[in-house]
């Protein structure tokens, strides 16, 4: 943050990541010694997310990103961090998905075409991997399955784009999958082994990262973008299955999990050893976080209720 210069927005705000990344900024900013406005933009349907924010020292804007005439009403900034998307139901409003992924990266890379942009974008487009391989490296080429996945790939090609016609600095910040303690995949398993609930197989290895350090890892990338945009893929170093996570949370829980079917022989699975060259490895282990989800689901803590579907093999989330 010493070496940052300029203010920092970070657009879509109030999702899953958000808060906690506007925080980090805001306290790392602050502890470097450097003033700067740190700008939370979302529509805000929450106000007790907006005052949580402001009590932290965090401008809050209300803005909808797909109104090009809005985004063209927010303060310019030398720094962009771009999480808003669409994922959660993307199945069953295809249309707003392609909106949200496409149009407003297109709203968004227009109005800071001179601003250094952390674009955050998914390792979904990528093809599934054989289980036994490391997972997809950057340079592999993207084979999107599923219109979420497709819609992804737009929102890329949006800032390549505009990073080609502007010269804007990006990078492509392609995450899986992000764990808090109130949602992400080892949420789902251990949610689903507590309840006795059956575990899909299919998509039977996943990567995962704590998203402290995936919020980490967003804003050092900010030094990285480049012309043409930088690709990052962003994850945990090791591949988990998804058979051995139900075991271990069985074993907490005195419950032995219920699985169905059995391990596919492909999987969504990403490499991400250039972010760990470039930034270093996660902060948190596994093992770690097995152990925070595992508490915090035996205590009752409280989740997002929005599942992953880590299993789904067709890409219809």
């Amino acid at each position: 943050m010493r070496r940052l210069p300029g203010d920092i927005v970070i657009l879509g705000a109030a999702g899953k990541m958000g808060p906690s990344l506007a925080k980090r900024v805001k306290r790392a900013s602050d502890l470097a010694g450097v003033k700067r406005r740190v700008i939370a933009v979302s529509r805000f349907s929450d106000s007790n997310l907006v005052g949580d924010l402001e009590r932290a020292r965090i401008e809050t804007l209300r803005s909808d990103l797909l109104d090009r005439d809005a985004v063209q009403r927010l303060p310019l900034c030398e720094n962009v961090l771009f999480i808003s998307g669409r994922k959660f139901g993307s199945s069953d409003r295809p249309n707003l998905t392609w909106a949200m992924n496409t149009v407003v990266p297109a709203n968004v890379a227009l109005h800071y075409r001179n601003s250094k942009i952390v674009a955050f974008s998914t390792g979904n487009v990528y093809p599934p991997v054989p289980a036994g391989a490391s997972g997809s490296v950057e340079t592999d080429e993207p084979e999107p399955v599923g219109e979420y996945a497709q819609s992804c790939l737009g929102r890329e090609r949006v800032f390549e784009y505009y990073s080609h016609e502007c010269g804007t600095r990006c990078l492509l910040f392609r995450l899986n999958y992000a764990v808090d303690l109130r949602y992400g995949v080892l949420v789902d398993i251990a949610r689903k082994v507590y309840a006795r609930e059956p575990i899909h197989l299919a998509m039977g290895w996943f990567n995962a990262i704590w998203q402290g350090d995936a919020n980490s890892y967003a804003l050092r990338s900010l030094e990285l973008c480049e012309c043409p945009p930088r690709i990052l893929n962003v994850t945990s170093p090791e591949k988990i299955s998804v058979r051995d996570t139900a075991d271990f949370f069985g074993h907490r829980f005195q419950r032995p999990p219920v699985f169905e079917g059995q391990e596919g022989e492909r999987a969504l699975l990403s490499n991400a050893s250039v972010c760990h060259s470039l930034l270093g490895r996660p902060g948190v282990s596994l093992e770690t976080l097995l152990e925070w989800v595992a508490h915090w689901v035996e205590i009752g803590g409280a989740t997002l209720d929005k599942p992953t579907k880590f299993e789904v093999t067709d890409g219809r989330f």
